[in-house]
């Protein structure tokens, strides 16, 4: 490894050195993996190149990824190049395994942005672009499939610029021959490259045309570094050709600052373009000590700092923790903790290429690793080794989930494991939430879209040997009253020795909406002793679990007026079951009525869609409130609505159709409406015959 200082540069002054961790994202099927895969042949990692068509690649190699050929989790994957080492972390693209990416990103040097020249994906780019601009994260963007593209350059930048808050900087310029590209000019080396297949790319003199396009495109490339450079400016103005050590600099030092995103062009599948990339990322993206600045580590001596970027539960291995050191070093048998708790001891370190894991001597700052064995650890978390746990260098919160299913297991011997299993799960991947709904006797799965449910139901069958069934979770549907009533409850039982006997009159009448139930008395004379009085009131409550139409009763009073008692044959036990049928006998009386809960929804969605979120809203009972421009997000909109919980369950699925699958919601309670006629005449008749 080159010698390096405290800073982390090269002896030279001039490039970082050092382990790097470096993020691929991108839209969906952009080639991130692909990508991966020619990066880990170029530097010998591994013998050939697989392909994901194959199955064969080191990314995406779960049976999950395989099947549906996406990402559907990170995979990392180490390997080194001209001495350095350096981690990349292939995160999935589809915007339902988003979580993945974002827990990861705070702890990388720089991310490499996959993308193509497909209009379509620019609201995709837009949100990945987005995220990395938000935590200040230097990157390039990798213009990929170039071999395949059908348009010139500059208009494919034109295209790609709105999704980017800061200019995107062409570095490269491809060369043309025929209609196709046949390879390269480096902009900032002025040297020119022919492509060849699954091999390094030829120099070649530049003439002509392009030596014409060469010298347009850097000036450009020029006038854009100056924009934060005013030596360089002022050397453009008076048409002095600026060092090429100049040009490196300014280029370092404006990607690091987040002024420019830098552009490279190349065809992962044929390795073309990979290894400038490979270049590019050694002499400009940061080190471990500028990322450390960045989130604001203060590490006092000997103290160890690790960031958990991904958890794996291993077949075999149990626990492992994929994190990345920030500062010291960390081994077997270093105890890590949290301001929260202590998570555990390190059994065992890592190196990662995708599944396969090497066992390694201990971790210096700036690598990544798996560390075996911590079983409080959580990925987002930062880890101490050290006296006194630092502060969390990030905290990076699931969005809110958008799509739920209801799961149980097959057999009822499965029940436990399947509470592990899904325990396991959420430690894998926190945008996957449980909820233990006892109303309705469910555990609900929420998740981030259909696949990544799918995907979830699929990890409980192969990874956890759990048989599951699934179904639409339960609506939340209650019911009420409309007309009061003044009803009798009487409890007499008489069967040999001390009998049953309790006697009540209730006083019920609906409240407003959203008043729930109150319970009160007004005896007199002692006609209902005061001690009985409790028992009155859980035997109302067990009443109204379940109303004439079947779902729970709210917004209801109920007064206890009148009654009467026994001396011998009078009881808790005999005043509750009074309270319950009292209640029990008057509801049907008081011209019950289905309420079902409505929902304010917001959703997000490119303005282009606007039109079609109003109609997916009007189609479901939507009532539409306004649309307003979304904040910080030019050409996007946000829609708000109330809509019944009914209508809500599979919305998503719409609205990822109508956005190109970038378009999103969010909601949250807000009132219980009466729901008559034949829509509530169907729901109760469902709930009869489930029973």
């Amino acid at each position: 490894m080159a010698a390096g200082n405290a800073n982390g540069v090269s002896s030279n002054g001039t490039r970082p050195v050092g382990p790097r961790c470096i993020a691929l994202v991108g839209p969906f099927q952009s080639g991130k993996t692909t990508l991966l895969e020619a990066i880990l042949a170029r530097t010998g990692a591994i013998q050939r190149q697989g392909s994901v068509d194959a199955g064969s690649t080191v990314g995406d190699a779960s049976k999950e990824a395989r099947d549906h050929r996406m990402g559907v989790e990170l995979s990392v994957a180490t390997t080194s190049f001209m001495g350095d080492s350096y981690t990349f972390i292939d995160c999935p693209g589809s915007v339902e395994f988003i979580h993945d990416m974002r827990a990861a990103l705070p702890a990388v040097d720089a991310a490499v942005v996959v993308c193509e020249a497909d209009e379509k994906k620019i609201p995709q780019l837009q949100l990945v672009l987005r995220e990395l601009e938000e935590l200040k994260i230097p990157h390039f963007l990798f213009l990929n499939k170039i071999d395949k593209a059908d348009k010139r350059l500059r208009e494919t930048l034109q295209m790609l610029q709105p999704a980017s808050r800061v200019p995107l900087l062409l570095r490269q310029i491809p060369i043309w021959k025929n209609g196709i590209v046949t390879g390269f000019v480096d902009l900032a080396l002025e040297r020119a490259h022919v492509y060849k297949e699954y091999a390094a790319s030829e120099v070649i003199e530049l003439t002509g045309e392009d030596l014409e396009r060469e010298r347009t495109a850097r000036f450009t490339m020029l006038e854009t570094l100056a924009d934060h450079d005013d030596e360089l400016m002022e050397q453009l103005l008076e048409d002095i050709p600026p060092p090429r050590d100049k040009v490196f600099d300014d280029l370092s030092k404006e990607l690091r600052d987040g002024q420019v995103c830098p552009v490279l062009i190349g065809a992962a599948i044929r390795t073309n373009g990979v290894l400038r990339l490979l270049k590019a990322l050694r002499h400009e993206a940061p080190n471990v000590e500028v990322t450390a600045k960045r989130l604001g580590i203060a590490a006092r001596n000997g103290d160890t700092i690790a960031y958990v970027l991904k958890t794996w539960h291993t077949a075999h291995g149990g626990k492992l923790s994929v994190a990345r050191v920030l500062a010291g070093q960390a081994g077997d048998g270093t105890t890590f903790i949290t301001p929260e708790r202590e998570v555990g001891r390190v059994s065992g370190v890592s190196k990662l290429i995708g599944q396969q894991m090497d066992k390694r001597g201990p971790a210096m700052a700036g690598e990544t690793v798996g560390f075996g064995k911590l079983d409080y650890a959580r990925t987002g978390e930062t880890l101490t080794a050290g006296k006194e746990a630092h502060k969390p260098v990030a905290e990076i919160k699931p969005y809110p989930p958008v799509l739920a299913i209801a799961v149980s297991a097959a057999e009822r011997k499965d029940d436990v494991k399947l509470g592990q299993a899904l325990n396991k799960m959420q430690e894998e991947d926190p945008s996957i939430i449980v909820v233990h709904n006892p109303d309705a006797h469910e555990v609900v799965l929420w998740g981030q879209g259909e696949m990544h449910l799918r995907v979830a139901a699929e990890k409980l069958a192969d990874r956890f040997g759990i048989a599951i069934e699934k179904r639409r979770p339960s609506v939340g549907y209650r019911e009420t009253i409309r007309k009061p009533i003044q009803q009798r409850g009487r409890h007499k039982k008489q069967s040999g020795g001390h009998g049953q006997f309790g006697d009540v009159v209730l006083d019920i009448k609906p409240l407003p909406r959203g008043s729930g139930f109150t319970f009160a008395e007004k005896i007199t004379g002692g006609v209902v002793p005061r001690n009985y009085i409790p028992s009155v009131e859980e035997g109302v409550i067990d009443g109204l679990k379940e109303g004439p139409l079947g779902f729970p009763v709210v917004d209801i009073s109920v007064t206890l007026v009148d009654g009467s008692y026994h001396t011998v044959d009078s009881s808790d036990q005999a005043f509750r079951t009074a309270g319950r049928i009292g209640v029990v006998e008057a509801l049907p009386q008081c011209q019950p009525v289905l309420l079902e809960p409505i929902h304010m929804v917001e959703i997000v969605c490119p303005t282009d869609a606007t039109a079609r979120m109003n109609a997916i809203l009007s189609s479901r009972r939507g009532q539409i409130l306004g649309f307003d421009t979304r904040e910080g997000w030019p050409g996007w909109d946000c829609v708000r609505a109330l809509m019944p919980e009914s209508e809500i369950g599979d919305l998503i699925i719409e609205i990822r159709s109508g956005t190109a699958g970038v378009g999103t919601f969010s909601f949250k309670f807000d009132h219980m409406a009466e729901l008559t006629g034949r829509t509530a005449d169907q729901i109760v008749a469902a709930r009869r015959a489930a029973e």
